[in-house]
């Protein structure tokens, strides 16, 4: 690479699309030449204390997939893609030192192993580069929130009132522009597989409930078929509770996980749709879902590394346990209730869950079993494709009573499983055994 303009790079972590991109519109915009990062940090494929893997299969397969088809959209743009697979507080230094890059542009993150990530990495460069952070994952950006951060309502509703009253959603990045070929490094680099995650290989079960592959262009892909070709959205709050099929739900949980797309980018879609074809309680509610992630984002950020405390935000002192043979008999599905089963081994299977499986499992593991939800979260993390921090562990200490429910509530199990799973159907597709036999 010529050194006859100054190089910046784009750190990319859970923001991987190029549309409404904030990093990436800010660099294209320097007239540097411009290359972007990203890591397969291998502390993120470890075996956990709890004997599964940090990421295991299923997530892994999908990050590989986004990963592989951003190279190519970035490719288009004439921007490379490195890929790495140290820790980038590692990666990073030595390709600032290789390519005299002069500054970073990277989306804010404010969890604790991430966070360290990052204050590593400045330790590491030390004073002569520039960084260039900024918030670009909510749906209300936080300069937009009517609240200060310290200042976070712990209850969901005052915060979504308040934020529908006083807040607006920004409008789109603009669209990037592709930068000159001679922009390209001369080296290309391979996204890694599964194995050389040293993970076990994953196929896709068939008869998974979310049989996507990842990526942004599959993102939009999902979209166009749940509003447009089938009007789906028009219908989502009488369906959104089920348990069966492919289009119960959005599903568009797991490519925002990642930043495949954003929320902005699904919230005008939702605008679009009112306006084109219907707006309804169903067009209302996704948009309410959105304020949900949204919500669980704010409360992190407010609280920090206390939502991965045993006694949560609250600093409740509960009475837990850790017997990992009761934790193995949740994982494997060999527990005392048919629906809590169905669902595991549907997790275990397919790297998903709906939402209703997701609640009971996860009150049963804390309020029946009474183990230590943070074992539960962590196994949702290693699992889940759609996996996200703040959404996962928001959800797991609201539902052990630690988290933003103020009445405390236990599901139980078997009055959920007549109502949602009538009959025993989606038992009886995961198990040899229903609550009806």
């Amino acid at each position: 690479m010529q050194n006859d303009k100054p190089t910046v790079m784009v750190w990319l972590r859970n923001d991987l699309r190029v549309i409404d991109q904030k990093s990436l519109s800010l660099a294209t915009q320097t007239g540097s030449k411009v290359v972007a990062y990203y890591s397969f940090d291998p502390r993120h494929y470890q075996i956990t204390p709890w004997g599964f893997p940090k990421t295991a299969g299923f997530r892994a397969q999908f990050l590989i997939e986004t990963v592989t088809a951003l190279q190519r959209a970035l490719l288009e743009l004439n921007i490379s893609l490195i890929v790495d697979t140290r820790p980038p507080e590692e990666g990073i230094p030595d390709w600032v030192s290789q390519l005299g890059i002069s500054r970073i542009y990277y989306q804010n993150e404010w969890t604790q192993e991430e966070r360290e990530v990052e204050e590593r990495l400045v330790l590491t460069l030390g004073s002569g580069i520039e960084f260039s952070s900024h918030y670009d994952q909510f749906l209300f950006h936080p300069e937009d929130c009517p609240f200060e951060i310290n200042a976070l309502p712990e209850v969901f509703t005052l915060f979504r009132k308040q934020c529908e009253k006083y807040s607006k959603v920004r409008r789109l990045g603009p669209e990037l522009s592709a930068l000159p070929k001679e922009n390209l490094l001369a080296q290309s680099f391979t996204v890694p597989t599964v194995r050389d995650l040293n993970l076990e290989s994953v196929e896709p079960h068939p008869k998974t409930a979310f049989p996507f592959r990842g990526g942004s262009l599959q993102a939009m892909k999902r979209l166009d078929h749940y509003f447009w070709d089938t009007n789906k959205l028009s219908f989502y709050k009488q369906t959104r509770n089920g348990l069966l099929g492919v289009d119960y739900s959005s599903k568009l949980s797991a490519w925002l996980a990642n930043g495949s797309i954003s929320p902005r980018q699904i919230y005008w879609a939702i605008k679009t749709y009112e306006k084109e074809i219907k707006k309804n309680q169903s067009t209302y509610w996704l948009f309410f879902e959105l304020i949900w992630r949204d919500y669980f984002k704010y409360i992190a950020l407010k609280h920090q590394h206390a939502i991965f405390k045993l006694g949560g935000i609250l600093n409740k002192q509960y009475t837990w346990n850790t017997s990992m043979e009761k934790v193995n008999s949740w994982i494997e599905g060999l527990s005392a209730e048919p629906f809590v089963n169905a669902n595991m081994i549907e997790l275990k299977k397919t790297g998903w869950m709906s939402n209703r499986g997701r609640q009971n499992v996860a009150s049963y593991f804390a309020k029946d079993l009474l183990l230590d939800w943070r074992i539960g979260a962590a196994y949702f993390e290693s699992q889940l494709i759609d996996y996200d921090v703040h959404s996962n562990y928001g959800n797991w200490m609201y539902v052990a009573g630690v988290g933003n429910d103020p009445r405390d509530r236990k599901f139980n199990v078997r009055l959920q499983a007549e109502r949602y799973d009538e009959g025993g159907k989606f038992q009886r597709l995961w198990t040899q055994k229903t609550l009806f036999e």
